[in-house]
């Protein structure tokens, strides 16, 4: 099957499509939502404004669709609506038989065969696949195919490096009109700058301007100023890095969108590392794009200390979604890590479960626990997330603030959020947590007593 999250991400024609997709995914929309037995086709019934609700179908193994709605977007908002919500929850939709208008708009697009078209005269991206021979048995077919393929690609970059430029004359506007005021209007000029940068095809960076201001609140006011430079900093650099390696992954993957699964798990360059590890915990946030991203540490316990983060994006309207983990989770298995300087992001390539225990590696107290900080960045200027293994320590509260000190006393971090009541000056033995926007946010840590849980 070929329907994923990315694919559809892919497949939206802009970001405003994809919002009011998420707009059309309450149940009560949809009276009908059913599938073939294969689950190769999934059909729905959604009420609009008119009488008649709108008919949508989704061909899930082609990436091929339909709808009746007069929308001039394709696809329109019901037919991402329908495939999200598929990809989401299939047990959501009924097994049926398939109903005559679904019938005749599969047998009109056989026989049209690469032309195939969607309602509204809209191509479908999977035409070319329906009848492959007969393309590549014609020339002059697949050479019109590269050709297009080349066009779209070249419109695509254009309008990726006319992004670049966009953002890096607005960055330099903050600059010269003071970032005070930018504080003080954060959110709509990220706003503002943010609908720009999709447009131009660069939703990755779009979202981590939107997110910006989101991040500036998590400091002290008298911090803001510092993080503003470093949060805008950071695009800068990422904007000039891509300018010179348009076609570098991870930079792509940043600025405009993500590998599909099947590409990161089927390409021979990938990263792969079999070990036991163990699930440290998770981080939920809601973006401002209506998202909602869930992140799960991981660590390699054979060797250390390695890291990875698994990822799951979904619409806050879909509700809160439970998770494959539990925290300490324990498993043997392989991952496959996306392509990056400093290879975080993963996918679970198989796995089983861990039979016995293991410890978390050695960690060695050092004089400056933000080293591994320090590295990621030298290598990838861009991040934000670091994760860090500590040494020992323990967690001390003055007043409001709370921080993770070193056994010896000679370093101190503060804390994003404040700890259980319980570990508040608690030796512990080791800690995971992840750095980002200048606060520590502690997953788990070791001590005498065993594991505790710290994420929430």
């Amino acid at each position: 099957m070929l329907l994923t999250h990315d694919a559809i991400a892919s497949l939206a024609p802009d970001q405003k499509a994809l919002t009011a997709a998420r707009g059309q995914m309450k149940p009560a929309k949809w009276p009908v939502r059913e599938r073939a037995d294969d689950r190769a086709l999934v059909w729905g019934e959604c009420q609009g404004s008119g009488a008649n609700p709108y008919r949508t179908v989704v061909d899930a193994a082609t990436l091929g669709y339909k709808c009746t709605c007069p929308s001039r977007k394709f696809p329109c908002k019901h037919v991402l609506a329908l495939m999200w919500m598929f990809v989401d929850d299939p047990a959501l939709f009924q097994p049926a038989v398939t109903p005559e208008w679904v019938a005749e708009w599969l047998g009109r697009r056989r026989r049209a065969g690469p032309a195939a078209v969607t309602s509204g005269g809209g191509k479908s991206l999977a035409a070319a696949s329906l009848e492959p021979d007969a393309a590549a048995a014609d020339p002059k077919a697949e050479a019109r195919r590269i050709a297009a393929a080349e066009k779209r690609a070249g419109e695509t970059r254009a309008a990726l490096f006319q992004a670049i430029d966009d953002v890096e004359g607005w960055i330099a506007d903050q600059l010269r009109t003071g970032l005070g005021a930018f504080i003080e209007d954060a959110p709509d000029r990220c706003r503002a700058i943010a609908a720009r940068m999709v447009d131009g095809k660069a939703a990755a960076l779009a979202g981590r301007i939107d997110e910006i201001p989101a991040r500036l609140l998590l400091r002290p006011v008298e911090e803001r100023l510092d993080a503003a430079v470093a949060e805008l900093g950071k695009v800068v650099i990422l904007a000039h890095a891509f300018r010179a390696a348009p076609e570098d992954p991870e930079l792509r993957r940043l600025v405009s969108t993500a590998e599909t699964r099947e590409s990161v798990l089927e390409a021979a360059g990938t990263l792969r590392v079999r070990a036991a590890w163990e699930v440290l915990g998770e981080r939920i946030s809601t973006r401002r794009d209506g998202m909602v991203m869930q992140e799960s540490w991981l660590l390699n316990l054979g060797e250390g200390p390695r890291f990875s983060v698994l990822l799951d994006f979904f619409p806050a309207s879909a509700g809160r979604r439970g998770s494959a983990f539990s925290n300490g989770d324990r498993f043997e298995g392989e991952l496959a890590f996306y392509p990056a300087r400093v290879p975080l992001r993963a996918l679970i390539a198989d796995r089983t479960p861990l039979a016995g225990d293991a410890d978390w590696p050695a960690t060695p107290a050092a004089p400056d626990p933000l080293a591994a900080v320090a590295a990621a960045n030298d290598a990838a200027p861009w991040l934000t997330r670091v994760p860090l293994l500590l040494p020992p320590g323990r967690l001390l509260a003055g007043g409001k603030a709370f921080w993770w000190q070193s056994a010896d006393g000679g370093a101190a971090l503060p804390l994003a959020d404040p700890p259980p009541p319980a570990v508040r000056g608690m030796a512990l033995a080791a800690a995971a947590g992840v750095w980002d926007a200048g606060r520590l946010t502690l997953l788990a840590a070791q001590t005498d007593w065993g594991r505790i849980a710290l994420d929430g």
